[in-house]
């Protein structure tokens, strides 16, 4: 029950997916930006902005913002449950697991909420 509350996916397989698809997103975005910066190395604001004016580049950044905040919540989920357990905190892990990750989700909502203005917003 408890890992049901607290999955990303509705199995361990689906989160095993969701992991790696999240992954190779990070890693060719992250190619992608040090790619650019490499290829320009007398950036300016003028050419940055030009970048993320394009359509392509906000929604790979965007994919990229949501796959950060997938890919946390899995690692952080199968991190708290493996080593924050009830044999070593007693009954007071449940209620510590829930609060990671509750923190965990109210701060990465805002992060994808501020990211998502930056990208869209005026």
């Amino acid at each position: 029950m408890v890992r049901a509350a607290t999955s990303f996916g509705r199995s361990g397989v689906s989160d095993w997916i969701v992991q790696r698809f999240s992954a190779v997103i990070l890693a060719a975005y992250t190619l992608f930006i040090a790619g650019f910066l490499v290829t320009h190395p007398g950036l300016d604001y003028a050419t940055w902005h030009g970048l993320f004016s394009n359509l392509a580049v906000k929604i790979f950044t965007l994919l990229a913002l949501l796959s950060v905040a997938a890919h946390g919540w899995i690692g952080l989920w199968a991190v708290i449950t493996d080593y924050l357990t009830a044999r070593v905190l007693g009954c007071k892990a449940l209620p510590l697991r829930m609060f990671i990750l509750a923190t965990y989700a109210v701060v990465t909502f805002a992060y994808v909420a501020w990211g998502i203005q930056i990208l869209w917003g005026n």
